[in-house]
């Protein structure tokens, strides 16, 4: 009987976590970070982000790099420029926005060793809702030397955690 309820227990904590992990409101499709090489002090992570509700990115962390910034990769005139995103990045609901190579992205800066094609990066991103209020969520990003879709792959499963209202 004790044993049972046991169960029991475990498994509605179980269903309570499923639920809440598809309830989620920010979901990521094929995100990576770029594999790099001994001395290379920074990289780019990328990914298609969709949100259930309008927020704006407005930041992101990982504990492989001192710092993690929103970026965009622009042409101006004949030259390819790189630049922090000011005030962050809108998520429309219910719209993907992508982060590529050549494009929005996250940089990855001050890393604190090489990272090795085949680990996965712990990714946290940094979003606000229209009353200012910040969510937190993080994700576990696949490292590769090469764009999921160019490897054959058409997603790239990201691992998820729920975000915590701060």
């Amino acid at each position: 009987m004790r044993f049972s309820m046991m169960f029991r227990g475990a498994a509605f904590a179980l269903a309570l976590v499923g639920t809440a992990a598809t309830a989620q409101p920010v979901t990521l499709q094929g995100g990576w970070v770029r594999a790099t090489v001994p001395g290379q002090t920074a990289t780019g992570a990328f990914m298609k982000i969709t949100s259930k509700e309008d927020l704006r990115l407005v930041g992101a962390s990982t504990p492989v790099a001192a710092l993690a910034e929103l970026h965009e990769m622009k042409l101006d005139g004949d030259v390819m420029r790189m630049r922090a995103v000011e005030g962050g990045l809108a998520l429309p609901a219910g719209k993907p926005v992508a982060l590529t190579p050549g494009g929005y992205h996250l940089m990855l800066m001050d890393l604190k060793a090489p990272l090795a094609a085949g680990s996965t990066v712990p990714v946290t991103l940094i979003c606000r809702d229209a009353k200012g209020v910040a969510s937190r969520y993080r994700f576990e990003l696949p490292v590769s030397t090469v764009a999921p879709e160019m490897s054959g792959s058409a997603e790239v499963p990201s691992g998820m955690t729920m975000g915590q209202k701060h």
